[in-house]
Protein backbone atom coordinates (compact mmCIF):
# COMPACT_ATOMS: atom_id res chain seq x y z
CA UNK A 1 0.00 0.00 0.00
CA UNK A 2 1.29 3.47 -0.85
CA UNK A 3 1.59 5.76 2.09
CA UNK A 4 1.58 9.57 1.86
CA UNK A 5 2.54 11.62 5.24
CA UNK A 6 1.23 15.17 5.22
CA UNK A 7 3.28 17.41 6.96
CA UNK A 8 1.71 21.31 7.29
CA UNK A 9 4.38 23.55 8.20
CA UNK A 10 4.34 27.30 9.08
CA UNK A 11 7.79 28.81 10.36
CA UNK A 12 9.34 25.44 11.24
CA UNK A 13 12.58 25.72 9.91
CA UNK A 14 14.06 24.82 13.10
CA UNK A 15 11.99 21.64 13.58
CA UNK A 16 11.02 20.54 10.09
CA UNK A 17 14.68 18.56 9.43
CA UNK A 18 15.02 16.55 12.40
CA UNK A 19 11.17 15.72 11.61
CA UNK A 20 12.11 14.48 8.17
CA UNK A 21 14.79 12.88 8.98
CA UNK A 22 13.26 10.41 11.76
CA UNK A 23 10.31 9.70 9.56
CA UNK A 24 12.80 9.20 6.42
CA UNK A 25 14.11 6.56 8.73
CA UNK A 26 11.13 5.10 10.87
CA UNK A 27 9.51 4.38 7.33
CA UNK A 28 11.38 4.69 4.59
CA UNK A 29 8.66 3.58 2.21
CA UNK A 30 6.34 6.57 3.10
CA UNK A 31 6.73 9.78 0.91
CA UNK A 32 6.09 12.87 2.37
CA UNK A 33 3.92 16.15 0.93
CA UNK A 34 5.18 19.24 2.98
CA UNK A 35 2.22 21.75 2.82
CA UNK A 36 4.02 25.37 3.35
CA UNK A 37 2.01 28.28 3.76
CA UNK A 38 4.36 30.80 2.55
CA UNK A 39 6.26 30.44 5.72
CA UNK A 40 7.71 33.67 5.80
CA UNK A 41 11.17 32.05 7.73
CA UNK A 42 11.89 30.40 4.63
CA UNK A 43 10.56 26.85 5.70
CA UNK A 44 9.18 26.41 2.28
CA UNK A 45 12.21 27.07 0.53
CA UNK A 46 14.03 24.42 2.91
CA UNK A 47 11.36 21.83 1.58
CA UNK A 48 12.11 22.17 -1.67
CA UNK A 49 16.01 21.59 -0.86
CA UNK A 50 14.80 18.03 0.78
CA UNK A 51 12.65 17.40 -1.88
CA UNK A 52 15.35 17.89 -5.00
CA UNK A 53 17.45 15.51 -2.82
CA UNK A 54 14.70 13.10 -2.04
CA UNK A 55 12.91 11.91 -4.48
CA UNK A 56 9.89 10.39 -2.15
CA UNK A 57 9.68 14.30 -1.06
CA UNK A 58 7.32 16.50 -2.08
CA UNK A 59 6.21 19.96 -1.72
CA UNK A 60 2.54 21.92 -1.80
CA UNK A 61 3.21 25.58 -1.42
CA UNK A 62 0.56 27.32 -0.53
CA UNK A 63 -0.28 31.66 -1.11
CA UNK A 64 -0.75 32.37 2.86
CA UNK A 65 -1.40 30.85 6.30
CA UNK A 66 -4.92 29.36 6.03
CA UNK A 67 -5.12 27.48 9.03
CA UNK A 68 -4.30 23.36 9.62
CA UNK A 69 -7.64 22.12 8.23
CA UNK A 70 -7.08 23.79 4.74
CA UNK A 71 -3.71 22.72 4.68
CA UNK A 72 -4.82 19.00 5.23
CA UNK A 73 -7.79 18.93 2.95
CA UNK A 74 -5.16 20.14 0.16
CA UNK A 75 -3.04 17.42 0.90
CA UNK A 76 -5.93 14.89 1.11
CA UNK A 77 -6.68 16.18 -2.55
CA UNK A 78 -3.21 16.44 -3.58
CA UNK A 79 -2.41 12.97 -2.18
CA UNK A 80 -5.77 11.09 -3.86
CA UNK A 81 -4.95 12.53 -7.16
CA UNK A 82 -2.04 11.13 -6.63
CA UNK A 83 -3.16 7.55 -5.99
CA UNK A 84 -2.18 6.70 -2.18
CA UNK A 85 -3.97 3.75 -0.53
CA UNK A 86 -3.19 5.54 3.09
CA UNK A 87 -2.95 9.22 4.03
CA UNK A 88 -1.34 10.29 7.05
CA UNK A 89 -1.69 13.69 9.33
CA UNK A 90 1.69 14.62 11.10
CA UNK A 91 2.85 17.31 12.79
CA UNK A 92 5.98 19.08 12.19
CA UNK A 93 6.94 20.04 15.55
CA UNK A 94 8.25 17.06 16.95
CA UNK A 95 4.90 16.43 19.41
CA UNK A 96 4.09 13.14 16.91
CA UNK A 97 6.83 10.57 17.07
CA UNK A 98 7.38 9.73 13.43
CA UNK A 99 8.89 6.20 15.23
CA UNK A 100 5.31 5.22 16.08
CA UNK A 101 3.53 5.81 12.92
CA UNK A 102 4.05 1.79 11.90
CA UNK A 103 1.77 1.26 14.61
CA UNK A 104 -1.24 3.69 12.71
CA UNK A 105 0.00 1.93 9.60
CA UNK A 106 -0.41 -1.85 10.88
CA UNK A 107 -4.04 -0.59 12.51
CA UNK A 108 -5.24 0.35 8.46
CA UNK A 109 -3.53 -2.61 6.82
CA UNK A 110 -5.62 -4.66 9.24
CA UNK A 111 -8.84 -3.49 8.45
CA UNK A 112 -9.49 -0.12 10.30
CA UNK A 113 -10.71 3.00 7.70
CA UNK A 114 -8.85 5.07 10.70
CA UNK A 115 -6.20 4.72 12.74
CA UNK A 116 -5.82 7.30 15.73
CA UNK A 117 -2.71 7.50 17.83
CA UNK A 118 -4.56 8.28 21.54
CA UNK A 119 -2.79 10.04 24.26
CA UNK A 120 -5.79 8.95 26.43
CA UNK A 121 -5.90 4.99 25.97
CA UNK A 122 -4.08 2.30 27.97
CA UNK A 123 -0.11 2.79 27.22
CA UNK A 124 -0.92 6.35 25.85
CA UNK A 125 1.04 9.12 27.43
CA UNK A 126 1.96 12.77 27.56
CA UNK A 127 5.72 13.80 27.92
CA UNK A 128 6.58 17.75 29.52
CA UNK A 129 2.82 18.49 28.90
CA UNK A 130 1.97 21.25 32.20
CA UNK A 131 -1.20 19.91 34.02
CA UNK A 132 -2.90 22.96 32.73
CA UNK A 133 -2.27 21.57 29.05
CA UNK A 134 -3.30 17.87 30.03
CA UNK A 135 -6.44 19.12 32.03
CA UNK A 136 -7.52 21.17 28.86
CA UNK A 137 -6.92 18.34 26.54
CA UNK A 138 -8.32 15.83 28.15
CA UNK A 139 -11.51 17.96 29.25
CA UNK A 140 -12.43 18.82 25.53
CA UNK A 141 -11.91 15.43 23.95
CA UNK A 142 -14.68 14.15 26.84
CA UNK A 143 -16.71 16.89 25.91
CA UNK A 144 -17.02 16.52 22.55
CA UNK A 145 -17.18 13.07 22.59
CA UNK A 146 -20.32 13.35 24.54
CA UNK A 147 -21.82 15.95 22.33
CA UNK A 148 -21.61 13.61 20.02
CA UNK A 149 -21.87 10.56 20.56
CA UNK A 150 -18.56 9.32 20.09
CA UNK A 151 -16.67 6.28 21.80
CA UNK A 152 -12.86 8.19 20.91
CA UNK A 153 -11.04 8.45 23.66
CA UNK A 154 -8.89 11.24 22.01
CA UNK A 155 -10.84 12.97 19.73
CA UNK A 156 -8.54 16.19 19.43
CA UNK A 157 -5.71 13.88 18.46
CA UNK A 158 -3.94 14.67 15.64
CA UNK A 159 -1.91 12.16 15.06
CA UNK A 160 -3.94 9.65 12.13
CA UNK A 161 -4.00 7.55 9.10
CA UNK A 162 -7.00 7.07 6.70
CA UNK A 163 -7.84 4.70 4.32
CA UNK A 164 -8.25 6.15 0.96
CA UNK A 165 -11.50 4.95 0.56
CA UNK A 166 -11.96 6.72 4.29
CA UNK A 167 -11.87 10.21 2.75
CA UNK A 168 -13.22 9.44 -0.48
CA UNK A 169 -16.06 8.91 1.17
CA UNK A 170 -15.83 12.10 2.99
CA UNK A 171 -17.05 15.71 0.58
CA UNK A 172 -14.01 17.47 1.98
CA UNK A 173 -15.10 20.50 -0.22
CA UNK A 174 -18.02 20.69 2.68
CA UNK A 175 -15.24 20.47 5.41
CA UNK A 176 -14.51 24.26 6.65
CA UNK A 177 -13.82 23.67 10.36
CA UNK A 178 -10.15 24.82 11.12
CA UNK A 179 -7.92 23.80 14.69
CA UNK A 180 -8.63 21.40 16.57
CA UNK A 181 -11.93 21.51 15.46
CA UNK A 182 -10.98 20.37 12.41
CA UNK A 183 -9.87 17.00 14.25
CA UNK A 184 -13.12 16.77 15.67
CA UNK A 185 -14.81 17.07 12.89
CA UNK A 186 -14.06 14.87 10.96
CA UNK A 187 -13.80 12.10 13.01
CA UNK A 188 -17.37 12.49 13.67
CA UNK A 189 -17.68 12.46 9.73
CA UNK A 190 -15.71 9.05 9.87
CA UNK A 191 -17.69 7.63 12.74
CA UNK A 192 -21.51 9.11 11.17
CA UNK A 193 -20.30 6.87 8.09
CA UNK A 194 -19.99 3.54 10.27
CA UNK A 195 -16.72 3.33 9.30
CA UNK A 196 -14.05 1.39 11.42
CA UNK A 197 -11.90 3.42 13.73
CA UNK A 198 -8.87 2.05 15.90
CA UNK A 199 -7.10 3.95 18.45
CA UNK A 200 -3.42 2.77 19.06
CA UNK A 201 -1.47 4.20 22.22
CA UNK A 202 0.69 7.47 21.18
CA UNK A 203 3.23 8.82 23.29
CA UNK A 204 3.14 12.82 22.74
CA UNK A 205 5.72 15.11 23.51
CA UNK A 206 5.58 18.83 24.08
CA UNK A 207 6.78 20.65 20.63
CA UNK A 208 8.89 23.03 23.02
CA UNK A 209 10.27 19.48 24.90
CA UNK A 210 11.37 17.96 21.28
CA UNK A 211 13.17 20.73 19.84
CA UNK A 212 15.54 20.05 23.15
CA UNK A 213 16.27 16.31 22.75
Amino acid sequence: MRVLTIIPTYNELESLPKTLQRLRAAVPASDVLVVDDNSPDGTGQLADGFAAEDAQVHVLHRKGKAGLGAAYIAGFKWGLEAGYDILVEMDADGSHQPEQLPQLLEAVEQGADLAMGSRWVPGGSVVNWPLYRQAISRTGSTYARLMLGLKIKDVTGGYRAFRRTTLEKLNLDLVDSVGYGFQVDLAWRVAKLGLRIEERPLRSWSASSERQR
